[in-house]
């Protein structure tokens, strides 16, 4: 059976709107939407951006479905007008994107939709779906890799929930910094090699018995020659035979230091401090120095921290399920906002003020300063969301001095003189008249791109637990059109009455 099209991974709500702005006329009026997030999952300063390449391809497979197919949801008579329209509505309008690993603050606009309502509107729901998978994963798979100088490799497709997330999950984790998925799908989909040596069974198979360990081993290592060879030691006994089971294997195949295609050992379940240090001992003992230490078992990024400060000896670690279901915050919180209908900016009011969104059609500026002490040759001063052609996005956008002022505390400003600065829109362009515009990266480009965005801020700002907070802002001219519509909205709900 043929994948079904993800364009309709919907919501119902989505479209009996839909036929209401069909049938009442307002279908062709252009709307604004941003997606965006408000809170960073687990206490995190940003969030990873990964999905938008997603996105594009679901947007381009509106309109694709014959008549009968809505038919299966919207039956009846009533609806069928709007099912023939349905099955030749097409995306016409722009759509404004974040590049996949960039660093996206809260209340950012990573997407930005710009079409008439109703082709904008019934995209909610499936870009949302892309979007919260993919961020929630990378964001997470970026504080595993941030614990440890050491290679991560991400294999938890056997735990994630579908095939769709664990494919799409394992390539958000490499741009985040993983060096690799033990996932064969991703590897083809992205021209990049997948990971992978033996589980117990592969050892269980030979028998339950000492020597059967060092059979699977040696067949192993015989049947792999001249590739990266890792052996699984704690089936039975990491020290009292694993270990030299497979020291034992390795010397009789010729394996050592100066085998070609690297060597190790993997570990996954005990004290994996201790055991890394007794099994390093062995290791160099027997003068297999080169012998890579690889450790598996639950890992996430505390534990990973907390086996270095041990002084654990492992040389790279395999993740899974902490990744694969960004475990400790599964549900990554972005949401879908109109901020404008035809020239006239809007946002929804709510009594807990961290629902309240910006109104308009926006741009974000990031605004970097030269540090030559930096690992990239600049670092990140702050954001800046601006409307676009704003007088605040004009200045920067001219390399002209401007200001910046807290939301929260206006005492608190910032001033960018003009040639002591150099900025950036983090929203281009990637679909233009319902074409796609965007320029193709490899996952490989992704992955270094977002190393770069990553050491363009400083070490405070990268922390695992309690990072220092980014200057993120808004311009003015966003902020006075957001508290004028609030006082206007207020006073005509507080002079309201149907009496």
């Amino acid at each position: 059976m043929p994948l079904p099209n993800f364009a309709y991974c919907s919501d119902k709500y989505q479209y009996t709107m839909g036929k209401s702005f069909f049938q009442t006329g307002r279908k062709d009026r252009i709307a604004v939407f941003n997606l965006f997030y408000r809170v960073a999952p687990e206490h995190n300063n940003w969030a990873v951006v990964s999905g938008t390449e997603e996105v594009i391809e679901m947007i381009g497979k509106l309109g694709q479905e014959a008549p009968d197919f809505y038919e299966k949801f919207l039956p009846g008579d009533l609806y069928k007008d709007f099912r023939e329209y349905l099955s030749t509505m097409k995306f016409t309008g722009e759509v404004y994107a974040m590049r996949e690993g960039e660093i996206a603050f809260p209340n950012q606009p990573i997407i930005t939709v710009k079409a008439p309502i109703i082709e904008a509107q019934v995209l909610e729901t499936p870009m949302l779906c892309i979007m919260n998978h993919q961020m929630a994963v990378a964001t997470k798979a970026s504080r595993v890799c941030r614990a440890t100088k050491h290679p991560v490799s991400e294999f938890g497709s056997r735990r994630a929930h579908g095939p769709w997330a664990a494919t799409f999950g394992a390539k958000a984790a490499i741009i985040a910094g993983c060096a690799s998925t033990s996932n064969i799908l991703t590897g083809v989909m992205n021209g990049v090699p997948s990971t992978g040596t033996m589980a117990h069974s592969f050892i269980t198979s030979y028998g339950s018995t000492v020597e059967g360990e060092h059979k699977a081993f040696t067949d192993y290592i015989k049947t792999h020659m001249g590739e990266n060879l890792i052996l699984l030691i704690d089936t039975y006994d990491t020290l009292k035979c694993g270990i030299l089971n497979a020291i034992r294997s390795f010397k009789e195949c010729g394996i050592d230091d100066s085998y070609p295609g690297g060597y190790g050992i993997r570990l996954d379940s005990g004290d994996l401090a201790y055991l890394s240090v007794k099994v390093r001992n062995i290791l160099d003992e027997h003068g297999l120095t080169k012998c890579k230490i690889f450790a598996t078992n639950g890992l996430d990024e505390y534990l990973i921290t907390d086996l270095e400060i041990q002084g654990a000896r492992i040389d790279s670690y395999g993740v899974g399920d902490a990744i694969a279901t960004s475990k400790a915050a599964p549900c990554f919180g972005g949401v879908y906002k109109l901020v404008q209908i035809d020239d006239e900016p809007v946002l929804k009011r709510s009594e807990d003020t961290i629902k309240l969104i910006n109104p308009g059609f926006q741009v974000t500026y990031r605004i970097f300063k030269t540090d030559p002490e930096s690992e990239t040759g600049e670092i990140v001063k702050a954001d800046v969301t601006c409307l676009r052609g704003d007088a605040t996005a004009q200045a920067i956008e001219k390399g002209e001095s401007f200001t910046i002022y807290d939301e929260q505390d206006r005492f608190k400003h910032k001033t960018f003189e003009a040639g002591s600065y150099v900025a950036r829109p983090l929203q281009a362009q990637v679909i233009k008249d319902g074409a796609c515009t965007a320029q193709p990266h490899s996952l490989t480009e992704k992955a270094a791109y977002f190393q770069k965005n990553l050491h363009s801020f400083s070490p405070s700002e990268r922390r695992l637990i309690n990072p220092h907070y980014s200057k993120v802002d808004i311009s003015e001219e966003l902020r006075s059109l957001k508290l004028g519509i609030l006082e206007k909205l207020n006073k005509e709900i507080a002079e309201f009455s149907i009496d």
